[in-house]
């Protein structure tokens, strides 16, 4: 069996850059097996699988190389950015089915927003056991400063550890150890490490990003939906800013860089962070069919 894989940026933020991910429409018809060898086969952090759905705009599958995932950002955008490209799916209101339920999708001009969920979070004490495997994990000093503020695993839907780092300098000087990263990634159940700092590339965005999840077979990450939403829910509930919309960078301080741009959309009711709609843009790269 032929299968066509489009490939599209997600939240590019210069030519060239943004966050790649394959996409195949029409996957009603593919088993499991064949979803995970395609992924496999395309090679890139995340692949979405769209199909019907009962209860939904469409089904979406997301599969890494090495095992299928719950929610993946950057695919669900590269998704309906293609359907909004091809004429699929117009302006509006929309919704994504997905293993564990549905997720509201927008489409606004040529920018795409996922709903994600209302955030929790666990505190690391920098001087716990933990939070010096942390520090180890990532080659820096337990009494590295980090302006105060200590590691928290964020959950909008899938957790992540959030790192904060004092500027750029040291977000790009970050060495992880990817064996280390992982093994605590699996001992917390997170998707991977974000480390972060408030010192951006650009002036008038809010934060900058390093994406690591070992687990996942991703080194490192251009561009993560699913992690900017946490990161603007912690500026916002811990580190204070005001502001209802956050642009996170990422993918700069890569080799190669491959800028990304990921804007997020907080919604409030009574003072806290209901949900939110993290998004951006996408771009069709190329497209290649793949035996199956």
């Amino acid at each position: 069996m032929q299968v066509a894989v489009h490939i599209v940026n997600a939240f590019p933020d210069a030519p060239g850059g943004g966050n790649p991910a394959g996409v195949v429409l029409d996957a009603d018809a593919l088993t499991a097996a064949q979803k995970l060898s395609i992924a496999r086969q395309v090679g890139l952090s995340e692949t979405a699988f769209v199909s019907a759905s009962q209860m939904a705009s469409v089904r979406l599958e997301f599969f890494t190389p090495t095992r299928q995932i719950a929610h993946c950002g950057h695919a669900t955008i590269a998704t309906f950015s293609l359907l909004r490209q091809q004429g699929v799916l117009g302006e509006g209101r929309f919704s994504k089915e997905t293993v564990d339920g549905p997720r509201d999708i927008l489409l606004d001009g040529d920018m795409a927003f996922m709903e994600q969920t209302a955030p929790t979070y666990t505190r690391v004490d920098p001087a716990s056991e933990l939070g010096a495997r942390i520090a180890s994990s990532l080659g820096l000093l337990p009494a590295q400063g980090t302006g105060g503020v200590a590691p928290h695993v964020v959950s909008t839907g899938n957790a992540f550890l959030l790192v904060a780092l004092p500027d750029a300098r040291a977000l790009a000087n970050l060495t992880p150890r990817q064996d280390l990263v992982q093994a605590i990634s699996d001992e917390l159940d997170l998707i991977g490490f974000y480390a972060f700092t408030t010192e951006t590339q650009r002036p008038g965005r809010h934060a900058g990003a390093r994406m690591f999840a070992p687990r996942f077979g991703i080194p490192e990450e251009a561009g993560t939906g699913m992690a900017a939403g946490p990161l603007a829910c912690l500026l916002h509930d811990v580190l204070g800013v005001p502001d209802r919309v956050l642009l996170i960078e990422q993918g700069w301080l890569m080799h190669p860089p491959s800028p990304s741009l990921i804007r997020v959309v907080l919604e409030h009711e009574q003072g806290r962070i209901t949900r939110l709609m993290a998004g951006g843009t996408g771009r069709i790269s190329r497209s290649m069919v793949l035996e199956v």
